[in-house]
């Protein structure tokens, strides 16, 4: 079995928690106190608008934004209404939403841009081990426990299990292996939590947060701890009480597995990852073979672009080295795509293979290395230009739009103009500023680079605007301006 380590490191503005596989990071996740996550908060929502051209609703919670609520999302509310149909039968219709009606909704996704969060009406509360959904009368057992022997135990103590008659429950992965015991433990803490949220609903109007979910470190813990797990580190002593008292709390056998960190190496230097950490904001990847993937997010896409780079092998066709590249690069891609939280759609331009039986392979390549994403993902196959098209769950924000914002320079282009080009261009404002103003004398302050272009291939052209309308320019350097920055006096 592979050996799995959680490494925690805890800054009074920011907590990052990495899991490593055989000492390879495979996972990472951040937040910080001023933009901690809302996915999962439970709120009483006021309904605002309602645009059934886009058949969604605008629900106030209380944030910057309106949440949306698509109508045919509002099922839970359901304490549906009754018709006649004829014949003594009735039928069951869903309830209309009401401008300014209260209602309880559930964060599905942050919000993203312009965009406000996604809400639900179908609440789901995540213990440990179960999933208790209050509206729903589902049941169920996740698809990722594939032992058919595990999927009867577990079925059978599902049946034992006290449900109220209008709920569901979903078994989750990290059951296996569980006891009765637990599962009935973790329900009676899912029904308790349930019973307080109903009770807190009805104590204030509309809008307000009636239940936040658990903070990154608790949620990690919760939803990836295993037996899997060997360690569990963690560089704060405080951090550290916290953690060990909810592992005590829910699964008491694997408390020794959480360890205090007391080295004074940093804990993410000492693990070897922060390096692979700040190659998770570059744009390119190496490969082991001398390849490169290109990862470029885009406003309404991400566009990967697979490189053969260095890749050398002698005694080998143009077909196999494609096949080689785009295997490897698939993999590193699902694992990019995990570590990044890449969400939407998402488009690879994979190197061209001519053989059939090399794209269907590189496709089930990828779609094995995605197998272990807890995001959901969608793969569209591959077409004839080489090009997979796919879509990727987004609940959170991306792990850049975290740590970077647009460039103040370049306003998000990733790229500035030359200093020829701006030196051309503080000419033409030259011009237009002369002929306005009837100026004698006019100081032209740039930036280094663009002094450098104006007293050199633009020397010419300069002194023949000062002799066309009779004025004195002079050129003055600064090499604290932003290349495209032009001040004139």
């Amino acid at each position: 079995m592979k050996k799995k380590e959680i490494l925690i490191n805890y800054e009074q503005q920011e907590r990052r928690v990495a899991i490593l596989e055989d000492n390879r990071l495979e996972n990472y996740f951040v937040e910080r106190a001023q933009d901690r996550t809302t996915l999962g908060n439970i709120y009483k929502g006021k309904v605002e608008t309602i645009v059934p051209s886009v058949g969604a609703a605008f629900v106030n919670v209380g944030g910057e934004k309106n949440g949306f609520l698509y109508l045919n999302d509002t099922a839970s509310l359901a304490m549906e209404e009754e018709i006649d149909v004829g014949n003594g039968g009735r039928k069951a219709v869903p309830p209309v939403l009401k401008e300014g009606q209260e209602l309880i909704v559930q964060v599905t996704k942050e919000p993203f841009g312009t965009k406000g969060p996604r809400l639900t009406t179908h609440i789901s509360l995540p213990g440990r081990y179960l999933v208790l959904m209050p509206f729903e009368k589902h049941f169920g057992i996740s698809k990722r426990i594939d032992d058919e022997a595990e999927r009867r135990r577990l079925r059978s103590i599902l049946e034992e299990l006290k449900i109220p008659q209008s709920m569901g429950l979903i078994i989750r992965t990290v059951a296996w292996g569980a006891t009765g015991k637990e599962l009935h433990r973790d329900l009676a803490l899912l029904l308790r939590l349930w019973e307080n949220i109903e009770k807190a609903s009805k104590k204030r109007s509309a809008p307000f947060l009636i239940y936040e979910d658990y903070d990154l470190v608790l949620r990690m813990l919760r939803d990836y701890f295993n037996e899997e797990i060997g360690s569990i580190w963690i560089d704060s002593k405080e951090e550290f009480k916290r953690v060990l008292r909810f592992v005590k709390s829910y699964m008491g056998r694997l408390a020794h597995t959480v360890l205090y960190y007391r080295e004074k190496a940093p804990l993410f230097e000492k693990k070897g990852i922060e390096q692979d950490i700040e190659r998770l904001y570059s744009s390119k990847v190496f490969l082991k073979s001398g390849a490169y993937i290109v990862i470029e997010p885009t406003e309404g896409l991400t566009v990967i672009d697979v490189n053969s780079g260095k890749f050398r092998k002698r005694n080998i066709s143009q077909e196999e080295m494609a096949f080689a590249v785009n295997s490897e690069s698939a993999r590193e891609i699902a694992r990019q795509l995990k570590l990044r939280d890449v969400g939407g759609i998402i488009v690879i331009d994979f190197i061209d293979m001519m053989e059939e039986r090399h794209r269907r392979e590189m496709v089930n390549v990828f779609k094995s290395a995605l197998a272990s994403d807890r995001a959901k993902t969608d793969i569209l196959g591959l077409s004839k230009l080489g090009l997979v098209q796919m879509t990727r769950e987004r609940t959170h924000r991306t792990l850049e739009s975290i740590s970077y914002q647009d460039c103040p320079y370049c306003h998000g282009k990733g790229k500035v103009k030359s200093a020829f080009s701006i030196a051309v261009s503080a000419m033409r404002e030259l011009k237009n500023h002369l002929s306005n103003t009837k100026a004698h004398k006019v100081m032209l302050e740039v930036n280094s680079e663009v002094a450098a272009s104006l007293n050199n291939e633009n020397f010419q052209a300069l002194r023949n605007i000062g002799r066309r309308f009779g004025a004195r320019v002079e050129v003055k350097a600064n090499q604290a301006f932003h290349i495209e920055k032009v001040v004139m006096s």
